[in-house]
């Protein structure tokens, strides 16, 4: 269904948040992201320290894509595209949760579950969001839960830094959106793998990101190596991706590569298009580097713990 937005969102106050940006002293006394900088390497730059994730990301150069899953120009519809694997012994070191911890493990893609209308309006909101600061790298987050910002070569609260200002970059009808949109990408994964959907718990990092061809300036800029979630974070049973952006036309690179033992395959972005996968050791993944243009997409991750869930985020 394609979102019709209820009058145009206030144009924010230039001056007045341009003036925050530019106080250096209040900018290294913000507050930081210091509980999340952990999670943040989910997607700029989590070194799998495994030897497997090593030697493949030696042998398995960009160019050697064994299979392409989905192709940009597709449109998976009206079911998911499923590709069965089976599942890591990961979950194993973890309480189990009964209708909700993997049983079935796999990686599906969906042109369904979102407009592309609604992926407008969604990298729409990023872009004004990311647009207060962003990484000096090639990779920025934010981050509506937490109020995580990249800046410079760190990271602010946006909610604090910004104060009441914040609410004339976001509307509440932004928020709707994503919590909307949150809720359809958790019941397709529920569908899918056979779960019930309120056994699982939106967790965190769950975010925008922001990814262009400039050259890293920190390791966090570093988001092509690859990693596997449920290693990285222990809370991780599923994670999605919401692609807001088109692999061709908005930017070259920046393929999704899931890395088998017999060789590549990779998923195009599309907008609109919602990947999603079991987060264990059988999904070990990575991001093709950006060559030009820029990639926005939305990171969506649940759990079955329901200790490391997490809210919607709400405008203050």
């Amino acid at each position: 269904m394609t979102v019709q937005r209820r009058g145009n969102p206030k144009v924010p106050d230039a001056n007045g948040i341009e003036k925050k940006i530019k106080r250096g002293n209040a900018l290294r006394q913000a507050s930081a992201w210091k509980g999340s900088r952990g999670p943040m390497l989910l997607l700029l730059g989590a070194l799998a320290v495994f030897g497997t994730a090593s030697w493949l990301y030696i042998t398995s150069g960009d160019g050697e894509i064994t299979e392409t899953l989905v192709r940009q120009g597709e449109v998976v519809a009206p079911q998911p595209r499923v590709y069965t694997v089976q599942c890591s012994e990961d979950y194993e070191n973890y309480k189990r949760y009964p209708g909700c911890t993997p049983q079935k493990c796999g990686r599906s893609v969906t042109d369904t579950v979102v407009t592309r209308e609604e992926a407008q309006v969604l990298r729409r909101l990023a872009e004004r969001g990311l647009s207060l600061a962003g990484s000096e790298g090639g990779a920025s987050i934010l981050d509506l839960h937490s109020g995580a910002l990249s800046m410079g070569k760190q990271f602010v609260n946006i909610y604090r830094y910004f104060g009441d200002q914040i609410r004339e970059v976001f509307t509440q009808e932004d928020f709707e959106l994503y919590r909307n949109v949150r809720s359809r990408i958790q019941a397709v994964i529920a569908e899918t793998f056979g779960l019930e959907p309120s056994l699982m718990y939106l967790t965190k990092p769950t975010f925008f990101s922001r990814i262009n061809s400039t050259t890293a300036k920190t390791q966090h800029d570093e988001y092509w190596h690859p990693h596997i979630d449920k290693v990285t974070y222990g809370s991780f049973d599923y994670t999605s991706l919401l692609y807001l952006s088109d692999y061709g036309s908005d930017f070259s690179g920046g393929r999704f590569i899931f890395m088998d033992a017999d060789g590549n395959r990779t998923v195009e972005p599309r907008a609109g298009r919602v990947s999603f996968f079991s987060s264990g050791s059988e999904n070990l993944h990575r991001v093709e580097q950006v060559t030009w243009g820029t990639r926005y997409a939305i990171t969506v991750s649940f759990t079955c713990d329901p200790a490391h869930g997490i809210p919607d985020p709400a405008l203050p």
